[in-house]
């Protein structure tokens, strides 16, 4: 485990990079949403830009990250990502939808080089710790998102706070230079073993992986639209200011990198997919209490119920990703890594503006029970499937 220390860092603070890069728009929507004269649930629209890009060049990762090497793939990720943060400083819509795009690039090859890094360092039976690790990347640059950009946002304006950003992503792709002629040893050795069509059939072919690509896809539906609408349903329907709302968002993340830890743990002494199921069921019960949430409820009420939803919402990432890599081929946990990728960035894509589409139709209240009616069934379907004996 001592030679994992260093990659699981370096991942973990590209991660971190990247998921403050992501969230940056949506922490920011209710201002940029008054200065273009849009409205602020366009920020599902963006999010489903983002998460389908992302899904696309997830699918396309594993080929370039063997070749070239993951560090250089997170590099190039990170440059990707300051040029979109950047674009959004110009304060034009056409803009902003460019911007997203080149942030869902940026997203897309993360987890893929992740993965392809960390499986040939890591011990399988700590597989399910040392993913969580690396995904609590996630809730820590969210949380730094949501107490970062309200600061720059009385400082600098959202412009400012968005070249700020596009700034610390480009330090962050050269302070990892040094790292690439290590980390990129064994990456650069072999040759991507099987193409990403045989590798999207293996997965969908596979009885329990097919189980979990599929519960990934709605799971993120719950993950995202509560991180990206957190703010903006916080700011509209419960008439917090966009600084404590952010208070909130922060404060859930930061509880669930620690229930994302645990959940890891867990992972390395208990069936994944059992986990995994429950833990659905407890999103479903954290959803519907955040959508039952009214204008007139206390602010401590408010934040015990958000934390509460958003703590077990994001804490199922890493478990998954551990299981995707566990029943991996040996040597395509890139690849596989991928489609398990592709599939969770397609729900990130879809539910935001399905979310969107029923806030704006019938109300927020209703919105939250359509998700958590989707992760029900995901969550029961994964139990079923855990208790029946594993098969390709």
């Amino acid at each position: 485990m001592k030679r994992a220390i260093i990659p699981v860092a370096s991942m973990l603070a590209i991660q971190v990079m990247i998921s403050v890069s992501v969230l940056s728009l949506s922490v920011m929507m209710p201002a940029v949403a008054r200065d273009l004269a849009i409205d602020p649930k366009l920020v599902g629209v963006f999010t489903a830009i983002i998460y389908a890009v992302a899904a696309v060049v997830a699918l396309a990762a594993a080929g370039p990250i063997v070749r070239m090497g993951a560090v250089r793939v997170c590099q190039a990720a990170l440059l990707m990502a300051a040029v979109g943060l950047a674009l959004n400083a110009m304060a034009l819509v056409a803009a902003t939808v460019l911007a997203v795009a080149f942030i869902g690039a940026a997203q897309g090859p993360i987890n893929p080089a992740s993965a392809h890094v960390l499986a040939q360092r890591v011990p399988r039976e700590w597989f399910g710790m040392v993913f969580s690790i690396k995904q609590t990347g996630v809730p820590i640059g969210f949380a730094l998102a949501g107490l970062i950009f309200p600061f720059l946002l009385g400082w600098v304006g959202w412009r400012g706070a968005s070249l700020v950003a596009a700034g610390a992503a480009v330090l962050a792709a050269l302070l990892i230079e040094p790292l690439r002629s290590s980390l990129d040893v064994i990456a650069t050795t072999g040759r991507p073993q099987i193409g990403i069509l045989r590798s999207i059939r293996f997965v969908l072919g596979h009885a329990q992986l097919r189980v979990l690509g599929w519960s990934a896809f709605v799971y993120v539906i719950a993950q995202h639209t509560f991180t990206f609408y957190l703010v903006t349903y916080l700011y509209e329907h419960c008439g917090l200011s966009i600084a404590r709302a952010g208070f909130v968002l922060a404060a859930s993340q930061l509880v669930g990198t620690g229930v994302r830890l645990l959940s890891g743990g867990m992972g390395d002494r208990v069936p994944r997919m059992q986990l995994l199921g429950w833990t659905g069921v407890l999103m479903t019960v954290g959803c519907i209490a955040t959508g039952l949430l009214e204008a007139d409820t206390p602010f401590w009420l408010i934040t015990l119920v958000v934390v509460a939803y958003g703590a077990v919402v994001i804490s199922w990432n890493g478990t998954s990703q551990a299981e995707f890599a566990h029943l991996a081929p040996l040597g395509e946990a890139a690849a596989v890594a991928a489609v398990q990728t592709a599939l969770a960035f397609s729900g990130a894509g879809f539910g935001p503006p399905i979310f969107a589409l029923i806030a704006a139709a019938a109300s927020y209240r209703m919105a939250f029970f359509f998700v958590a009616a989707c992760v029900l069934v995901a969550a029961v379907w994964q139990i079923a499937a855990a208790r029946r004996p594993q098969a390709a």
